[in-house]
């Protein structure tokens, strides 16, 4: 799957986020490497602690189905590319420290593609808890 497709399968998932206090909407798409894709999307909750990111509900959904190699992801959100937050960045590393993060606008008009190691250097995984 190109980046392209993969960012208008992100732009369609934030189509379905639920996000009634905040008003921000997020959407992703997770590209296996068996080249499966998982959408997400932010889904909010009054307690707001509860909230979930549409990066971590493609990941969740992903690993429930038994995946857990993957090579890129895109997300798309508001009027200008955004980057997944820290704990996203954290759990995607957990699975894919050399993952291609591509950061698109809410529309898909307009992205980026970064590493994941270059938005978390010198990120802790499982292979630090063997030192």
């Amino acid at each position: 799957m190109d980046a392209a497709n993969l960012v208008a399968a992100a732009v369609e998932a934030r189509e379905r986020a639920y996000a009634p206090y905040s008003g921000f909407r997020v959407g992703a798409a997770l590209l296996s490497k068996g080249g499966r894709v998982f959408t997400g999307c932010n889904v909010e909750n009054a307690s707001y602690g509860l909230t979930v990111c549409a990066e971590r509900v493609a990941l969740f959904r992903a690993v429930s189905e038994g995946v857990r190699e993957f090579e890129a992801i895109a997300v798309a959100c508001g009027d200008s590319p955004c980057s997944p937050c820290g704990a996203c960045r954290q759990a995607l590393y957990e699975f894919a420290p050399d993952l291609t993060v591509i950061l698109a606008d809410g529309e898909g008009r307009r992205w980026e593609v970064v590493s994941l190691s270059d938005l978390l250097p010198q990120g802790f995984g499982p292979a630090d808890l063997e030192r």
